[in-house]
């Protein structure tokens, strides 16, 4: 009977620890996006997007967003106007 409630409460540990998707994001498995400041006479909202091993690169076009390259593994998108760190998770 204790083992079992050891058990249950590591995977319900396990899975609060799972839900937060930070902890996805440092591990590599979910991509996502960060702001950052904009290149020397650029103007806008920029952001530096990495890809996760499970979810791809986020694609931030749905949000009007353009891709404006990559340098690295790390693809750098101009937004005309700022969007939610949630969104940008995407």
């Amino acid at each position: 009977m204790f083992r079992f409630f050891v058990v249950a409460v590591l995977l319900v540990g396990a899975m609060i620890v799972i839900k937060n998707d930070r902890v996805l994001e440092r591990s590599g498995f979910l991509g996502y996006c960060s702001a950052v400041a904009p290149p020397v006479g650029q103007d806008g909202d920029w952001h530096a997007c990495k890809k996760g091993k499970l979810s791809g690169a986020p694609d931030l076009s749905l949000k009007s967003c353009t891709n404006a390259g990559y340098v690295g593994k790390v693809a750098y998108w101009r937004c005309p106007a700022p969007i939610d760190a949630n969104v940008a998770r995407q």
